[in-house]
Order: C-alpha cells, then sequence, then structure tokens
C-alpha cells in the first residue's frame, strides 16, 4: 500500500481509547481536537508526495496524546496542521469548538497565541534573556501587563521546581532545567492546549522522564490537553492514548 492509498483502518474517527469508536457512541468528554479526513500533499520536482492520507482524529479535552511513528511518517506535518501552523490540502480541524481551517491568518494568528502552547525540541530559549525573562516575554505577547507577567512568571517558574533558576541564563542550564523553563512559557496565559514536538529528544532518561511526568502533572491539574509528537518510547507509561502514524496514515491501536 502507497501513502496515497487510503487506509480503511482509519476511514472512521479514533476513539478515545485508541480503538474506532462503535456507532452510535459519544465521547464521555468534550473534544479538544477534532480532525476530518485531513489530507496533506507537497509538491516536490514536478510530483506530487502524499504526506498525510485521510486522518481521522478525535482527541478529549484533559487527556494526554502520544503520536509516534518512523522518521518521514508525517508526524510534525500533522502536529503542524493541528496546530494552525500550515493549511492541510483537504479535510478540516477544529481546536475546542473553532473550526480553524479556513480562520484569516490574523485571527488564526490570535487564536494560536491565546489558546495554544507550544514545547520545541531544542528549547528555543532567547539566550540573552534569564529563565524569567523568557516566561515573562510569553506573557507579554499575550497583553499581559509587566507586573502580572512577572508574578505569575514567578509562579510557573516554581511549579515546574525552577525557583532558584530565575536569574539563570539558558547556557547556565541544564538540558533538563531549560525543558523545564520552555514548559513554564508555554504555559504562561494558561492556554487549553499544549502540543511539544519531540520534548524529550534532548534529554537523558532521567531527565526526559521527569519533564514529561512535570507536564503530565501540570496538565492534569489544569485539566489542559497534551499532544506530543515524539520517538521516545520511555514515555509512553505517561500518555492516555499512544497514537501511531507510519506512512502518512493513522494506524488504530
Amino acid at each position: 500500500m502507497t501513502a496515497s492509498q487510503v487506509d480503511p483502518r482509519v476511514s472512521q474517527t479514533l476513539h478515545p481509547t485508541g480503538l474506532r469508536r462503535p456507532s452510535g457512541t459519544e465521547p464521555h468528554r468534550p473534544l479538544a481536537i477534532v480532525a476530518r479526513n485531513v489530507g496533506m500533499v507537497y509538491q516536490a520536482g514536478g510530483e506530487e508526495f502524499q504526506a498525510l492520507s485521510h486522518i481521522n482524529l478525535e482527541v478529549p479535552e484533559g487527556s494526554i496524546q502520544l503520536l509516534m511513528g518512523p522518521s518521514g511518517s508525517g508526524k510534525t506535518t500533522l502536529l503542524s496542521i493541528l496546530a494552525g501552523i500550515l493549511t492541510p490540502s483537504s479535510g478540516s480541524v477544529h481546536l475546542l469548538g473553532q473550526e480553524i481551517t479556513h480562520l484569516s491568518r490574523h485571527r488564526l494568528s490570535q487564536f494560536r497565541l491565546h489558546n495554544i502552547g507550544f514545547i520545541f525540541q531544542g528549547f528555543n530559549l532567547f539566550p540573552a534573556l534569564t529563565a524569567l525573562e523568557n516566561v515573562e516575554l510569553a506573557f507579554q505577547v499575550k497583553g499581559i501587563n509587566r507586573r502580572d507577567a512577572r508574578e505569575q512568571s514567578l509562579m510557573l517558574l516554581d511549579q515546574v521546581g525552577l525557583a532558584d533558576k530565575t536569574r539563570s541564563f539558558p547556557k547556565q542550564l541544564s538540558g533538563g532545567q531549560k525543558q523545564r523553563v520552555a514548559i513554564a512559557r508555554a504555559l504562561a496565559g494558561d492556554p487549553s492546549l499544549i502540543m511539544a514536538d519531540e520534548p524529550t529528544a534532548a534529554l537523558d532518561s532521567q531527565s526526559g522522564h521527569a519533564v514529561i511526568e512535570l507536564l503530565r502533572n501540570l496538565a492534569k491539574e489544569r485539566d489542559r490537553t497534551v499532544l506530543m509528537v515524539t520517538h521516545d518510547s520511555r514515555i509512553m507509561d505517561v500518555a492516555d492514548r499512544v497514537l501511531h502514524l507510519e506512512d502518512g496514515m493513522l494506524k488504530a491501536a
């Protein structure tokens, strides 16, 4: 089967358990993410490449979902579409009840700003800013005044175990500490969705698992939804569901 063919196992929406949802049943929790028949086609050298085919997905609020698969399977492409960074060639995406596929660039940007927190593999911290300033900046771009931004940033850094590192610059922090700063930044403004691309790839086993446990606990306490792309099988036990992507198609568990 080629990537352009439809896998019959994903012609129906996946149930939150990872199995296909039986006809006539409804999920127990509201849905944070809904993808309907999402496809992505790239043009390369005059030829078409089917990166994603007929993706149907429902992610309930308050859950932690892992998206796994081999390199080149389309994981980052799918995450980017679900985050509203890329526009799919076909299909639609709803986040928190809002259809985002056809929003204007400005409205989509504002939606992401106030509803989605991002965590990156390479941390993406500003090297000239302290840990506190990196988190404060995330509040300020959301329109929160400096005094409140500082107060809330200090609170978040304390929650991620970095109360004693607020004045440290990224070069003075370990990989695990940098990712904790990135988590605090992602939680700035209390977004409903957290999307992470390989957040443990640059970390050793102990640091990686600690970061994921921290993210899970914070997300559960706040009833936030986490969608995480990863190759790291060591963290599968913290997920509510593991999704598998192969050749651009979502496979039932």
